[in-house]
């Protein structure tokens, strides 16, 4: 049988979703293009990930930032290691495979009570 999750008041900020990356200010480029990854891939896929989804698609994310940092920085000249982009690259298709690659419909249609409360007002 499994546990009941802890009280409220025994959660993590970060359990809560109050903080995506601890310890890192959520106004830098980095934490809003990683929330906009989480975001789009969470509304892909539904909505209502389980916890091992979430950890997964934290991961996924993590990588897509660093793999979209790596583009720019050869976009600009720079150095770029082609073997460590691709290690990366198949890492995160490996992930977001895991997660799956097809966008899941939610269903909007609203029960009974809803239909009635709102054509009631």
């Amino acid at each position: 049988m499994a546990k009941a999750p802890p009280p409220p008041e025994f959660s993590t900020r970060r359990g809560t979703g109050a903080v995506v990356l601890a310890g890192v200010d959520g106004r830098s480029l980095m934490a809003r293009r990683f929330r906009e990854i989480v975001t789009g891939v969470e509304s892909d896929l539904g909505g209502d990930l389980t916890e091992a989804q979430k950890h997964l698609l934290a991961r996924a994310a993590t990588l897509a930032v660093w793999a979209e940092e790596r583009e720019s920085e050869l976009a600009s000249g720079k150095d770029f290691d082609a073997v460590q982009y691709a290690t990366i690259s198949n890492a995160l298709r490996r992930l977001l495979a895991d997660l799956g690659l097809d966008r899941v419909s939610r269903d909007v249609t609203p029960d009974l009570a809803e239909y009635i409360k709102g054509k009631a007002v």
